[in-house]
């Protein structure tokens, strides 16, 4: 393990419907902006970038940054399906950790088409050509998109390995959507009930509309530096990555499971890789930004992230042990599913959030006594980062 690295500076946009959003470079350049005066320092101190997105030429990067710049420093464009954002602050975090750079920025950003995703690349081999495998052998394939066929398909497992009733998904997004009413950086923060969620379109059973996170524009960035950079600017107890961890996929990914096949065993690996490193288990953790792309794989996640036993998520949901007043605050920002998932930019506005609850900054969803924050941040293809922040 090298230096300890902090989060001194955090932004973001609030995230739009596509079509509705500013220009990436303009959203890139906001956000860089929030976090350079959230950490208080200039761009000319910046010594390096990492800029993630999904969606765009190469050296969308370059263009975003120059908009805050032109410093002449090493600018990197990052792709890692939805995991992008997180991916870039891992590197970031490396640069600084490994002694690198003193000061490191972090941003992602996307803007993004309407619709449901699908393949740009048809003349050449599918990234995610193991996973429809193994979907196809599973459950078959129809006309759904492919992704929600993905996360419905281990929603089902999950049914039928544990019991978990239609409702218990459906609960997800009712709770998605009351955190999100207090955040003013949310897309969705109109109240829904369970009764209108499940009444909602089915997109592939047992998900509804309301259970799928929508297309998203928007950006994020965070600054990170060494503990003699943030003394040299006279900032203290600052947040601070306490571990980070990124697994792809396994062997067992590819074989007869849906729910391993979208990441619980990347899930698992990461995590246990971050409660070795910082020495604290989730039992240590208040709060939690988890990648809730579907209600299925926040179902998932709870147990991949040790927050209950594996086929307690259904107890875990219905003792409202994933809110306030229960054991994890889980997605006070409203998570993918209600403050949107613009893919480049969410690992980072997750982090944003996060940092914001560590310094009792997330005004009416501040989570109370927050100390020590959970990330999780998960791509198909796979890529599946958790980070652990704490502050003394």
């Amino acid at each position: 393990m090298g230096r300890r690295v902090n989060v001194i500076g955090v932004g973001m946009v609030k995230f739009q419907k596509p079509g509705a959003s500013d220009e990436y470079n303009v959203m890139a350049r906001d956000a860089i902006g929030v976090a350079l005066k959230d950490a208080g320092i200039d761009f000319a101190e910046v010594e390096q970038a990492y800029a993630g997105y999904v969606f765009g030429d190469s050296t969308c990067g370059q263009r975003a940054v120059y908009e805050v710049g032109r410093t002449g420093i090493p600018v990197f464009n990052v792709n890692n399906n939805c995991s992008t954002g997180s991916s870039a602050l891992m590197l970031a975090k490396q640069a600084v950790e490994g002694g690198v750079a003193e000061c490191v920025l972090a941003v992602g950003f996307e803007q993004m088409e309407k619709g449901a995703l699908g393949a740009k690349w048809t003349d050449r081999t599918n990234p995610m050509d193991k996973h429809v495998n193994v979907m196809t052998e599973v459950q078959g394939v129809n006309q759904a998109p492919f992704t929600a066929q993905m996360f419905g398909g281990a929603a089902r497992e999950h049914q039928w390995k544990y019991g978990t009733k239609r409702e218990t998904f459906g609960k997800v997004s009712v709770k998605a959507r009351q955190h999100a009413n207090r955040n003013p950086y949310a897309l969705f923060g109109d109240l829904l009930s369970l009764e209108e969620i499940m009444a909602a379109p089915e997109v592939f059973d047992p998900l509804t509309r309301y259970q799928c996170c929508p297309p998203t524009c928007g950006a994020a960035a965070a600054i990170v530096c060494s503990d003699e950079f943030a003394r040299k600017h006279n900032i203290s107890n600052p947040v601070y990555i306490a571990a980070q961890a990124m697994a792809t996929d396994f062997e067992s990914s590819f074989q007869d499971s849906m729910i391993k096949m979208i990441g619980a065993d990347m899930t698992k690996a990461a995590a246990q890789k971050v409660y070795a490193q910082a020495g604290l288990g989730p039992q240590d953790v208040q709060v939690v930004e988890l990648h809730d792309c579907f209600t299925a794989n926040e179902v998932i996640t709870y147990e991949g992230l040790g927050l209950c036993p594996e086929g307690g998520a259904e107890k875990f949901i219905e003792d409202g042990d994933n809110t306030y007043g229960g054991r994890f605050v889980t997605n006070p920002s409203g998570g993918l599913l209600s403050k949107g998932h613009p893919l480049g930019a969410t690992g980072l506005a997750q982090c944003t959030e996060l940092v914001w609850q560590l310094q009792g900054r997330a005004e009416k969803r501040q989570v109370a006594n927050a100390r020590v924050a959970l990330q999780h941040n998960l791509g198909l293809g796979g890529a599946c980062v958790v980070t652990m922040y704490r502050r003394d």
